[in-house]
């Protein structure tokens, strides 16, 4: 496989981008490009099997690309992980959900862990298995579906965004024994950190899984022998599925830096 080849991310839409951004500063020699499905999100309100059929054609579509490793950037679209590094092997497909469970059982060794989610990904239970099977108990889980239409336009702060946090967390954190610590479990969520920690207080740790996905990356690159050996790596490429103009716009604010719509292409996936 070329190691001088880019690197995939799929998400629904532009949450991916906090995870892109991530990469982008822990990788400073990779190239990427980011597939946004934004012709379907959100897929927190979708099927199992549709998530799973839609993954599979982003995944088929960044491997027709010619990239030399794909991080699946979307916590609901985990449901198709196993299907998707069974399909496409020997191509290294990594997801979020493994990495954000370890970040989280390790910044609270003891504790119940708090997951907020989209609906998709509460139903499906994934970071409860995950951290359970990592000899962890007391995972709690809350779905917040409005913070993804939220964040992807632009209400990431003031008394709205307040309230919706407030209506979402406040329940779940009077749980008792309180949690303590709070996973963000959809990558959308890390522009709302702001208000999210203003809601949840001091006293709870926020484990950001865009982050943590960006720790795993490195290592499964350098565990398939893939970082790259360039100086150079040139600018991020990025593919959308309905509206490159609106997502080079909106997603600066998950991106953390102006995206030149030059750089945004239009592409089918079916």
């Amino acid at each position: 496989m070329n190691r001088n080849a880019a690197i995939g991310v799929f998400d629904s839409g532009m949450g991916g981008l906090t995870v892109m951004r991530a990469l982008c500063r822990a990788l400073p020699r990779e190239r990427f490009i980011y597939l946004g499905d934004t012709a379907r999100l959100p897929y927190g309100t979708k099927s199992a099997d549709t998530v799973k059929r839609y993954a599979l054609q982003a995944t088929e579509a960044l491997r027709r690309r010619g990239v030399k490793m794909i991080v699946l950037a979307c916590n609901t679209a985990s449901v198709a992980l196993p299907e998707l590094q069974t399909a496409f092997a020997p191509l290294p497909v990594m997801g979020v959900i493994a990495p954000g469970a370890d970040a989280a059982i390790a910044a609270t060794p003891a504790g119940p862990i708090a997951v907020i989610a989209t609906e998709g990904t509460v139903k499906g239970g994934a970071y409860v298995r995950a951290i359970e099977a990592r000899g962890r108990v007391g995972v709690v889980q809350q779905a917040c579906p409005l913070f993804v239409p939220m964040s992807e336009e632009g209400l990431i702060a003031g008394p709205i965004a307040d309230a919706i946090a407030h209506r979402y967390l406040d329940p779940l954190l009077a749980t008792v024994p309180r949690p303590k610590c709070l996973l963000l479990g959809c990558t959308h969520y890390p522009v709302l950190k702001d208000v999210i920690a203003k809601v949840a207080g001091d006293a709870i740790v926020l484990v950001d899984s865009a982050e943590t996905a960006a720790r795993a990356a490195i290592k499964l690159l350098a565990e398939n022998d893939l970082n790259a050996d360039r100086s150079e790596n040139g600018p991020p490429q990025f593919l959308v599925t309905d509206a490159p103009d609106r997502f080079a716009r909106v997603g600066e604010i998950f991106f953390g830096q102006a995206i030149d719509p030059g750089c945004v292409s239009l592409v089918d996936l079916q």
